[in-house]
């Protein structure tokens, strides 16, 4: 069992499919799809695998846009925090193979924050990764629209919702980035549908019939999966790669494929 968590299990990332009905989205953005990914944690060595295997996975999906959750490099338990944000150009070198005709878009995680958030935002940017930063995009289809919005990482206590969603109108559909599931308790409060996160890597080792074994702050409630707070829909997508230990138990990496839906007249 350790075997397979440790060679195969964190290197065959699997599709989920999830739909979502959002109350304001228009008639005409109807079946309009996200691919979610979330935790790529790059590393050459481990983590570089499952991203790799990710990216067919994800073209062959077509989806309307691309959501990247956060965490593109790792925090280094020894060494120098900002070299360690140099990984995330080889990162964003293989996120740039995956295409929508919307486009990829970001947030940034805890892990980048601690390392140095400007570099990792250039790096993606340099390759046409958009990253929200406390702010929201129309994203348009046939004369229809609905907000993409980002909010900065919750750890860097800049996350800031009113400003984000300065200059929504009211009425309009809004689907939030957030790096930490549990800031949906914040994100509820607001005229937010759908809040798609990470962080979380779902536990990332689950034995059976236990809790698992490690949670961070801010993804000990909404771990992994769909859940409802208040009026919001929330999901939890738990990671492509691995932190602390290159393994996967009983939680593997995942690419989620959400259609969002109008409401049925």
């Amino acid at each position: 069992m350790a075997g397979n968590g440790i060679l195969l299990a964190p290197n065959l990332p699997r599709v989920v499919r999830r739909e979502f009905v959002l109350p304001r989205l228009p008639e005409r953005m109807n079946g309009f799809t996200i691919a979610l990914l979330s935790d790529f944690h790059y590393d050459p060595i481990f983590s570089v695998h499952p991203l790799r295997a990710a990216i067919p996975l994800v073209n062959n999906l077509r989806p309307d846009l691309i959501a990247l959750t956060g965490d593109f490099v790792s925090v280094p338990d020894f060494g120098d925090s900002l070299k360690a944000a140099l990984a995330a150009e080889p990162c964003a070198q293989l996120l740039r193979q995956m295409k929508a005709p919307h486009g990829l878009w970001a947030v940034l995680g805890n892990h980048d924050n601690d390392t140095d958030p400007e570099h990792v935002t250039h790096a993606l940017e340099a390759v046409n990764i958009h990253v929200l930063i406390n702010e929201s995009q129309p994203i348009e289809r046939d004369g229809a629209r609905f907000w993409l919005s980002g909010v900065n990482d919750v750890f860097s206590h800049d996350a800031d919702v009113p400003k984000t969603l300065q200059g929504v109108p009211a009425g309009e559909s809004v689907v939030m980035l957030v790096h930490e599931p549990d800031y949906a308790d914040v994100v509820c409060r607001y005229p937010v549908d759908l809040q798609l996160s990470g962080h979380s890597h779902g536990g990332q080792i689950r034995i059976p019939f236990l809790p698992p074994l490690y949670l961070p702050r801010w993804a000990k409630k909404y771990i992994w999966g769909t859940y409802h707070v208040g009026p919001l829909t929330l999901y939890t997508n738990p990671g492509l790669g691995t932190i602390e230990i290159p393994m996967r138990l009983n939680c593997p990496p995942e690419i989620t494929f959400v259609t969002l839906h109008s409401p049925k007249i």
